[in-house]
C-alpha cells in the first residue's frame, strides 16, 4: 500500500513510520506545519510543530530512505482548531483541542489530500489500536490515545493505521534506539501544542478580553470574588478561583458552574459536582451503525480519567443525533465541551470504542 505517515517529530511518529517501511509500504513522511509563525525551538517538552520538530522528523525521514515535505495547514488550523478552543471557552465549555485537531485536520484534511495524491492510508503515531476496522484502546492503558480519535467515522478508520498501539511507550522508546533514531530520548510534548507557554488563561484573555463577572457561593448566593472572564474557569477547578479561602466549615470550594451570559461563576461543594446524567450531541458511532436501543457500556468524559460503569441511549435532538448517558455511579468534575466517549470492555483484545458525543448538559 502507499501510505502517508503524518511524523511530528517525536519518537511515536518516527516509529510508526519505521514500522510502516519495514511492513513493505510504500511510505511518504509528511510534517504538518500548523503555525504561520513557528518557534525554532521547543520549550523542553512543552509545545510542537517547531522548526525544530520539522527537522528533527526530516532526519528519521532520510534515515528509513523515504520522501519528505512539510505541508502548510496554518490557517485551517486557526480556524478549525485554535478559534473553535476559544469560542468554546468564551462560551463557558472546556474543549479538548486534540479531538478537532483529529476530527477536522488529521484524518479529515490531511487525508482526504492523501487520498487525492493516491495514498491506500494515513499512519500516525497515536497508542490505540484498531482490528478489523474496530477502534480499541492501546496495549499502553496509560498512554492510550483512544478517547481523541474516538471522534472518527467509520470511513475515516477504514484508511488510518495506528502502527505503535500494540506496544508499551518505554518498548518504542527502546526500539528507537535499536534502530538508531535521534529522537528515541526527546521529551514528550506535554499541554496544548499551540500554548507552549502552558498559560492557558493568558492565551485566552489575550484573544478574548476582560469579561468582569462575579465568582458565587453555590449553597447562600453570596458574591466572594470577582474576576475578568469566564474562560479562566473549568467545572472542577479548586485552586486560582480568587477567593479568600475555603467555605465556613473548611471544606475546599469547587467550581460547580458557569454561565457565560451573566458571567456568574459558582462554586461549592465537592457533592455539588456530582452528576448522574450526561447529554452528549454531534454523536459519532464509530461502526457506523447506530445501536437500536440502550447500550450497557462504559463511559470516559476527559482524556485522563473521569471513567463509570453507564447505560448509553442513542437520541434524536434539535442538533442532530445525540446521546443520553445514565451513569451507574456518579461523576464530578464533567465539563460541557469535553466528549463522552463510550466503550465495550473486553479483557482479551482490548476496549472497544463504541461511539462519541460532545458533552453538552449534564443533571444530577
Amino acid at each position: 500500500m502507499r501510505v502517508l505517515v503524518a511524523m511530528s517529530g517525536g519518537v511515536d511518529s518516527s516509529v510508526a513510520a519505521a514500522r510502516a517501511v519495514e511492513a513493505g509500504h510504500d511510505v511518504v513522511g509528511v510534517h504538518l506545519a500548523l503555525s504561520s509563525a513557528p518557534g525554532a525551538l521547543r520549550t523542553g517538552s512543552r509545545g510542537c510543530c517547531s522548526r525544530e520538530d520539522a527537522d528533527d522528523a526530516r532526519r528519521v525521514a532520510d534515515m528509513l530512505g523515504i520522501p519528505f515535505y512539510v505541508w502548510d495547514f496554518a490557517d485551517q488550523f486557526k480556524d478549525d482548531v485554535i478559534d473553535e478552543f476559544v469560542a468554546a471557552y468564551a462560551a463557558g465549555e472546556t474543549p479538548n483541542p486534540c479531538l478537532s485537531c483529529n476530527e477536522k485536520i488529521k484524518f479529515a484534511a490531511l487525508a482526504e489530500r492523501a487520498l487525492a495524491l493516491g495514498f491506500d492510508a494515513l499512519a500516525t503515531g497515536h497508542y490505540a489500536r484498531l482490528a478489523d476496522g474496530e477502534l480499541r484502546r492501546a496495549v499502553d492503558v496509560d498512554k492510550d490515545q483512544s478517547y481523541v480519535l474516538a471522534v472518527l467515522t467509520d470511513e475515516q478508520l477504514s484508511r488510518a493505521m495506528f502502527p505503535i498501539g500494540d506496544t508499551s511507550k518505554p518498548q518504542i522508546r527502546d526500539e528507537a534506539e535499536r534502530r538508531g533514531l535521534l529522537v528515541a530520548n526527546k521529551p514528550d510534548s506535554h499541554d496544548i501544542c499551540f500554548i507552549p507557554s502552558g498559560d492557558t488563561r493568558a492565551f485566552l484573555g489575550a484573544r478574548i478580553g476582560v469579561r468582569p463577572g462575579a465568582v458565587v457561593d453555590a449553597a447562600s448566593g453570596e458574591k466572594l470574588a470577582e474576576h475578568e472572564g469566564v474562560h479562566g474557569f473549568t467545572i472542577g477547578q479548586r485552586k486560582g478561583l480568587g477567593i479568600s479561602g475555603p467555605a465556613a466549615d473548611g471544606a475546599p470550594r469547587y467550581v460547580t458552574g458557569i454561565d457565560p451570559a451573566s458571567g456568574t461563576v459558582t462554586v461549592g461543594t465537592a457533592e455539588d459536582l456530582e452528576v448522574r446524567t450526561v447529554v452528549a450531541t454531534k454523536a459519532i458511532w464509530t461502526s457506523g451503525i447506530v445501536p437500536d436501543g440502550p447500550v450497557e457500556c462504559t463511559v470516559q468524559v476527559r482524556a485522563h480519567g473521569g471513567l463509570a460503569e453507564a447505560v448509553a441511549t442513542p437520541v434524536d435532538g434539535d442538533d442532530g443525533p445525540g446521546i443520553e448517558i445514565a451513569l451507574r455511579t456518579p461523576l464530578r468534575g464533567v465539563a460541557r465541551g469535553q466528549a463522552a466517549v463510550l466503550y465495550l470492555p473486553d479483557a482479551e483484545r482490548g476496549d472497544l470504542v463504541l461511539g462519541s458525543g460532545r458533552i453538552a448538559a449534564t443533571a444530577p
